[in-house]
């Protein structure tokens, strides 16, 4: 009867220390739905700074178009001004010719002048004004209206403080320690 008695002790141990069990926890809910916000401001920002570096590129490429456009211009505009200096150093190295005048032999006897209108022709023009003038006038057809003609003096418009500025980065400063608050509390409060 002993035996039976240890018996039925024994096994009301075991049952109690089943029964003491706490039973599974359904309050990770809470951290679950805090994990998964977290996860997606995660995947928004990292497809919204691919959208900047997207957007990036094509200004680069832009920026490259531009550059390139103002190169050929000026390579232009230097090719036009060698030729023109050629075309200076060319005249400045021409004599000259000597021309034939006749001496007169006779002298012409006094008529009576009548005096009339007439038209009289234009002096002929320089064959090296004429180069000048048409070296100017192709320079001035190959020089683009909107290309800049000086150097940049200004600071380059580029990074994160040069688009959101001063107060945009103090937003998210203070959104950042909104969430690090509010995760804090969910915790605590599943804790």
């Amino acid at each position: 009867m002993l035996d039976d008695f240890d018996d039925d002790v024994m096994d009301d141990e075991f049952v109690d220390e089943e029964d003491e069990l706490p039973p599974e926890e359904s309050g990770n809910r809470t951290f679950l739905i805090a994990v998964g916000i977290l996860g997606f401001l995660i995947v928004v920002s990292l497809l919204c700074l691919g959208g900047v570096l997207l957007s990036r590129s094509r200004v680069g490429a832009d920026r490259a178009a531009k550059e390139t456009e103002a190169a050929i211009a000026f390579a232009q505009q230097t090719q036009v001004a060698l030729a023109a200096q050629q075309t200076q150093d060319a005249a400045a190295t021409m004599t000259a010719m000597p021309t034939d005048t006749p001496i007169p032999t006779d002298t012409p006897t006094p008529t009576q002048v009548v005096v009339q209108p007439t038209d009289t022709p234009e002096p002929t023009q320089d064959p090296r004004t004429a180069t000048v003038e048409a070296l100017l006038t192709e320079a001035a057809a190959s020089t683009p209206v909107d290309t800049p003609t000086g150097l940049p003096t200004a600071l380059p418009d580029t990074g994160f403080m040069d688009d959101v500025g001063v107060p945009g980065l103090l937003g998210l400063a203070a959104l950042a320690v909104v969430v690090i608050f509010i995760v804090r509390r969910l915790r605590a409060a599943t804790g």
